[in-house]
């Protein structure tokens, strides 16, 4: 009986220092919750450049993954086993992406989603520090849209403190760069350790009086609907209202939507579009989708890349306001090798 009673006393305090690690972990994250205001002023420049409102424009979206996301990994949170690549894998996914940023530095706009600062899942490197120094000829600007000190799961193994966001580089000086919170949260306590979500919005004086926006977005991935839904509205209102002032208007990004209509042409395996659709009458009829169906720019990380198996489908791409014209637009097949997306690059008209 002594014995067993040893067992149970035991037993009580691992269970005792469990709860109390478990409490102490929600109130530690409550205390460090990051809660941004709806709209966060990242820059302000009293002499920005000033674009003719006639000008060709040339723009490049990518979700790099943080650079941990290459063709050899899956990724837990979408049903694989895999936390974190190798360092070494990270470091060589981040170099593969600076040299292909730095190979056409004609592009004017570069957004790009999942850059990280300071997270264990990409051993603290300081991509968006590391890609500014590179590319000397633009500006930079960056918003956070995931910063928690300590992602709890997997169980086994953690993802651990992340400083991530979004960040959008210029060949123009805007007159301003604003994070904007995008609306929606999971419930408690999950909330505190998932995604911020926003949309960063870079403003460029045009000759004619009126202003160009760039807006990079990365939409909620992991929810089912109802908070995707409500970040397309907040998203809606904005961009109608900002073109009912005479502006123009171009966003980009990882909508972790398939575009309106969307029937994808590359032969290889496709996700069944259970996929939210953006419906046809999200916008008028005026507003341009643009995007490559050729090229996939996004695939499943389910398990590593394989050509054969692996399904793909197209989650990035151009919203166009009525007063931007579409001149060319591609997908960079660079077959998942250093993130589980690929680049697409527009080419664009103000009229």
């Amino acid at each position: 009986m002594k014995f067993i009673r040893k067992i149970m006393n035991v037993l009580l305090v691992l269970l005792i220092i469990v709860v109390v690690g478990f409490i102490g972990l929600i109130v530690y994250a409550l205390i460090t919750d990051y809660k941004p205001e709806e709209k966060v002023t990242i820059t302000v420049n009293e002499y920005p450049s000033v674009i003719s409102n006639s000008a060709e424009l040339s723009l490049l979206t990518w979700n790099i993954g943080y650079c941990g996301l290459d063709k050899e990994m899956d990724f837990f949170y979408d049903g694989g086993k895999k936390v974190f690549t190798p360092k070494e894998n990270c470091v060589k996914n981040l170099t593969s992406i600076l040299s292909f940023l730095k190979s056409d530095e004609s592009i004017n706009f570069i957004l790009l989603q999942e850059v990280d600062k300071k997270s264990k899942r990409s051993y603290k490197i300081d991509e968006y520090t590391t890609i500014a120094e590179n590319l000397k000829t633009y500006s930079g600007n960056f918003a956070t849209n995931y910063d928690v000190f300590f992602v709890p799961v997997p169980l086994l193994s953690p993802m651990g403190k992340v400083i991530s966001g979004i960040s959008t580089f210029s060949k123009y000086k805007p007159s301003s760069s604003v994070r904007y919170a995008s609306p929606g949260q999971y419930g408690f306590p999950k909330q505190l350790f998932m995604l911020d979500r926003c949309f960063l919005v870079n403003r460029y004086p045009l000759t004619n009086g009126k202003e160009l926006l760039i807006i990079n977005a990365h939409n909620e991935a992991f929810d089912p609907g109802e908070i995707r839904k409500a970040q397309m509205e907040y998203l809606k209102s904005f961009v109608i209202n900002e073109y009912k002032n005479g502006n123009y208007i171009i966003a980009g990004g990882d909508w972790n939507h398939c575009p309106p209509d969307f029937v994808p042409e590359f032969s290889r395996n496709k996700i069944n579009v259970e996929q939210m659709i953006i419906s046809p009458d999200y916008l008028p009829p005026d507003w341009k989708w643009i995007y490559d169906n050729k090229i996939p720019s996004n695939r499943t990380v389910i398990a590593p890349y394989d050509p054969l198996i692996t399904t793909t489908t197209v989650i990035d791409f151009f919203l166009l306001s009525p007063n931007v014209e579409s001149v060319m637009v591609k997908g960079i097949d660079l077959d998942f090798e250093n993130s589980d997306h690929n680049p697409v690059i527009i080419k664009t008209k103000l009229k």
